[in-house]
């Protein structure tokens, strides 16, 4: 097992790319502090084709600096299969914590490649709502070309503050993006990675929606063509929510 100490994690994502696991060394494991209550987002992203990684996030509980079966008692897990991106978006207190990748065997075989992005943003229900929102772009939810509506649910609370969604658009193609169905407040915001680093950058942000409460959010005539991908994230408390995407064809075309 590796470890590699990142000291105080903050709103600029740290960024490790191209590193490896291997059948003889399995686990690397990341260790950072918070000084505050804060999100914690992890992206683990760009595993080697055919093979899978997962994520896993611990605190520190007893306080001895290393990851120990006390501290894994507890924790925070993104398996997704295949080489399929993982993500954990964590609202919590001040510590220290482990982001621990593990190569799963089952679905890999030899070298395991992987990037891993971090960051710690401002707690959920912060203003300006861009403090808060997680800086990293995994591909979690991955809707492909839109040709047609898509409806997707899903859940936002301190334990996944944050879904992300990838889509595109063809050319003479657009989209109105609602949410809703909430029982808490959640906005959605929409970013162009420009330059394909899978970070949010100033500039990337084209659209958003922040309404308070539980009322519908609408991002609308969205109709470049390119690669897009839209956050769904909690401002306070823990809701259910539905996210159309309401395809439709320019008059372009």
């Amino acid at each position: 097992m590796a470890l590699f100490n990142l000291g105080t994690l903050g709103s600029t994502p740290v960024v490790k790319n191209n590193f490896s696991l291997s059948t003889s060394d399995t686990t690397d494991v990341f260790q950072f502090r918070i000084t505050s209550g804060k999100n914690i987002n992890l992206s683990l992203t760009d595993i080697s084709a055919g093979d899978d990684a997962d994520i896993r996030l611990f605190r520190d509980a007893n306080n001895n600096g290393v990851l120990d079966s006390f501290d894994r008692n507890v924790g925070l897990v993104s398996t997704r299969g295949s080489n399929q991106d993982d993500a954990i978006n964590f609202k919590t207190s001040s510590g220290t914590f482990f982001a621990e990748v593990s190569r799963f065997a089952p679905g890999s075989s030899g070298s395991v490649s992987y990037d891993l992005a971090l960051s710690a943003t401002e707690p959920s229900g912060t203003f300006p709502i861009s403090a808060s929102s997680s800086n990293l772009l995994p591909k979690e939810f991955v809707l492909g070309n839109l040709s047609a509506d898509v409806t997707r649910t899903g859940n936002v609370n301190n334990q996944n503050t944050t879904d992300v969604y990838n889509f595109s658009l063809g050319t003479f193609e657009g989209v109105n993006i609602n949410l809703n169905g909430l029982s808490t407040d959640a906005d959605i915001r929409l970013i162009r990675d420009f330059n394909n680093n899978r970070i949010v950058d100033t500039g990337e942000v084209i659209a958003s929606s922040n309404n308070g409460g539980i009322t519908s959010e609408l991002i609308s005539n969205i109709n470049l063509s390119g690669d897009y991908f839209l956050q769904v994230t909690e401002f306070t408390g823990n809701t259910n929510y539905n996210v159309t995407f309401d395809h439709f064809t320019t008059p372009f075309a």
